[in-house]
């Protein structure tokens, strides 16, 4: 809805501003060169102006995005000045007549509890002062006001009254993006954390035991097993941005196997196809190790020592725009019915971390075509597909964390 939001008031605010536009701007740029008429000419720029105000705006309203932003609205409008507001202070004023400041947020007490516009006289004893009229228009996102634009003018202007509540509302629209955003990130990093609380206490405890078991029948081993814990928590623990790649996830999975391998001997075989050229694949951070988790976990259950034996094979293939990544278990399985209800968020899995938690990230990160494809029955084993495009707009890794 925000998306059909910001396309709506971009395609609507040429229109509104072009003949505005056209009443304070005139000349054509050289560099422009003939882009037909004048009407064709004043759309593009007002778009071309908008485009390089949004970005800005995109992380929200700070003193640093109104500065950034401050100048491309006041071309836009074709005003003397013009100034963007929190709820406390002015945290920018373009143009001239910056000795308004006082007086203009003195104003803005009833526009900002309310959420209407207004549009006032200036007092001023400078007879030089260019600005005399002053329009405000709130800044509003979901019913709550975060602030104002303030266009100043040397006379009372209704098209700038109402020009300046269209860029007003196109300067909320992208504040909204900025909110949906950082929703975005705080709810990817909740879910970051909550599968970090959920990497298993107990894979932990028995990978220590496992690892103390060794310390004075064989060192070396027990050396190399600690060494493997070592970077498997350090990689789930890290602090390094919302993505990986699928080589440092697969890394991280061999590091987890080796640990779990220890314990379990000849019990547990694991078979690896990676296509290589997948290997510089993003997807969201810990997204795979938990399915491989899922395999182990469910491979063993009900298979006694020494005699049960459980195979997992994990492969990674090339299907031209998307990696495919599946992974397979012949263990106990699970009924199709009780799968739905955990993949709905209707109960939750014991132990471990859930496969609709990362059902959930794929779909929210990709889309919703892009969610786990799970086969499985009773006694039939499990097989988890994950497909992962090889890019995607706004999802990247950046890079190998430190190894502090």
């Amino acid at each position: 809805m925000s998306g059909f939001l910001a396309g709506l008031c971009v395609a609507v605010l040429p229109l509104l501003a072009a003949g505005f536009w056209l009443g304070r701007r005139t000349a054509r740029p050289e560099s422009l060169g003939d882009l037909g008429t004048p009407v064709e000419h004043a759309t593009f720029q007002t778009l071309h102006t908008a485009s390089l105000a949004a970005p800005p705006l995109r992380a929200g309203l700070t003193e640093e995005t109104a500065r950034k932003s401050a100048r491309r609205l006041r071309t836009l409008l074709g005003t003397d000045a013009l100034c963007l507001t929190d709820q406390k202070e002015v945290l920018v004023w373009d143009g001239v007549g910056g000795h308004h400041r006082g007086e203009i947020m003195e104003r803005l007490a009833g526009p900002l509890e309310t959420g209407r516009g207004e549009a006032f006289r200036l007092k001023c004893p400078d007879p030089d002062c260019q600005v005399r009229w002053a329009v405000v228009a709130p800044l509003t996102v979901d019913d709550r006001v975060h602030g104002a634009l303030v266009a100043c003018a040397p006379r009372e202007s209704a098209v700038l009254v109402r020009a300046a509540g269209e860029v007003a509302r196109w300067v909320s629209v992208q504040l909204e993006l900025a909110d949906l955003d950082q929703s975005r990130t705080r709810l990817i990093e909740a879910e970051i954390k909550a599968l970090r609380a959920q990497i298993s206490p107990h894979f932990i405890f028995n990978s220590l035991a496992v690892i103390a078991s060794f310390v004075r029948t064989d060192p070396e081993r027990a050396r190399e097993l600690l060494l493997e814990f070592a970077d498997f928590t350090r990689y789930s623990f890290r602090r390094h941005g919302d993505f990986t790649t699928l080589a440092d996830e697969l890394h991280a999975i061999d590091h987890y196997l080796a640990l779990v391998r220890a314990r379990f001997g000849d019990r547990l075989s694991v078979t690896l196809q990676i296509a290589p050229e997948v290997l510089p694949v993003t997807l969201p951070f810990l997204c795979l190790q938990p399915l491989v988790e899922n395999a182990v976990k469910h491979g063993l259950e009900g298979k006694a020592a020494p005699v049960g034996k459980s195979h997992i094979s994990i492969t990674a293939q090339d299907a031209g725009a998307e990696a495919l990544v599946v992974i397979e278990d012949d263990g106990a399985g699970m009924d199709p019915g009780l799968l739905r209800r955990i993949l709905a968020g209707e109960i939750s899995p014991s132990g471990g971390i859930g496969l609709s938690n990362v059902d959930d990230r794929l779909r929210q990160v990709y889309g919703d075509d892009y969610g786990l494809v799970i086969e499985t029955a009773e006694g039939a084993g499990m097989k988890i597909t994950a497909r992962l495009p090889k890019y995607q707009p706004g999802v990247h890794s950046a890079g190998r964390p430190s190894e502090e």
